[in-house]
């Protein structure tokens, strides 16, 4: 049996030898667990993952490799602080496959452990909640991992980190409607959903004044995901609060959260997040979707009341909302991915309802 190379250290102490692939770099970040049986490409190209190690439950990655069509970053580069898995496969199966999982970790600076009891790591995330760790070499003491978790600053300003620096266009032919994006690490799978129903699509910077985007003449602001806390983002909360009522709007995960501060409710974090596949409830018709997830704010029910916020969907596992709408302003948000990747494509019908919202603003 050859000897462990690298080795998982938790902030709270416990310890997880395994194998080193990707980037021979250590790396501190906060850690999470995705339950995805597939997708980890799009996992670690969503920039929402910036500065996380994540922990996938499914214990075989890299079995289909990597595909450049696939990734969900303009830039086409993994976003993630570092991988923990089971099992790392690098002899993937599958004609489309252009490098493999190790491969593109190891091109962009990204370490990646194997071999470790990924189910132990997710009970103790789950039972105790996200928190921080160490992919260190094996060689490495306990005392110097936890030295090194202690005295790595935590990441600030993270969205300005993944978002565009200048605005960007992807347009199709004969189009209906002009959406702006507000790109606070934009998934480019929600931009081809919205150009596949005839929409072109204006990425901005998430600083962009509101001047600006009106100057654009929008039927429709989106309002992306991304990465770090909604409060961290009071220019994009003023930017919806100058917004609401004057131009439809759909927010999703971090985007659904800013909206919501923007009206008044209040967010609060929680304890291992919602990282993966989940069922969500449509409250109206009742409707039960699987749908791909990431988020460990969400929006607290009890603060909408006073708001002209309703809630339109709730997790069936705990009850947290899942999105809500105020229809006099035809605005509607989601605490989960409504694209197709990594996931079913049970929730794209939710993209039909904005181009709907679109519609019913440009004929009243």
């Amino acid at each position: 049996m050859k000897p462990f190379t690298k080795k998982l250290v938790l902030e709270s102490g416990q310890e997880f030898y395994g194998y080193g692939y990707g980037a021979d770099v250590e790396r501190v970040c906060d850690i999470v667990f995705n339950t995805s049986v597939v997708g980890y490409q799009e996992i670690i190209s969503d920039p929402a993952y910036l500065n996380q190690i994540v922990v996938m439950t499914y214990p075989l990655i890299g079995n289909y490799g990597i595909t450049d069509e696939d990734f969900e970053s303009k830039s086409k580069e993994p976003f993630v602080g570092g991988m923990v898995v089971r099992e790392c496969n690098e002899n993937p199966s599958n004609f489309r496959y252009t490098k493999t999982f190790s491969e593109t970790l190891d091109e962009q600076g990204i370490p990646c452990i194997a071999g470790v009891d990924t189910r132990m790591i997710v009970r103790i995330l789950r039972d105790g909640g996200s928190q921080r760790a160490a992919i260190v070499n094996a060689s490495t003491t306990k005392e110097d991992a936890l030295k090194m978790i202690a005295s790595t600053p935590r990441p600030e300003n993270q969205v300005a980190k993944v978002s565009c620096k200048k605005r960007w266009f992807s347009r199709t032919p004969n189009h209906t409607y002009d959406i702006v994006a507000v790109d606070c690490g934009i998934k480019y799978s929600t931009i081809s959903e919205f150009n596949a129903r005839g929409c072109n699509v204006t990425v901005v910077p998430y600083n962009t004044t509101l001047e600006e985007i009106l100057a654009f003449n929008p039927d429709g602001v989106y309002i992306s995901n991304g990465p770090g806390s909604p409060e961290e983002l009071p220019e994009v909360v003023e930017l919806v609060k100058a917004l609401k009522g004057k131009v439809p709007m759909l927010g999703v995960s971090l985007g659904a959260n800013i909206i919501a501060l923007a009206y008044g409710a209040k967010c609060y974090r929680l304890p291992a997040g919602h990282l993966g596949s989940s069922a969500v409830r449509d409250l109206e018709s009742g409707r039960i979707d699987m749908t791909s997830q990431n988020h460990i704010w969400v929006v607290d029910d009890k603060s909408l009341c006073g708001t002209c916020l309703t809630k339109t969907h709730e997790n069936v596992l705990d009850s947290t909302l899942e999105g809500f709408e105020c229809k006099e302003d035809k605005l509607f948000a989601l605490n989960f991915y409504p694209e197709s990747a990594p996931g079913p494509r049970d929730c794209t019908y939710l993209f039909d309802k904005f181009i709907k919202l679109m519609e019913e603003n440009h004929h009243a």
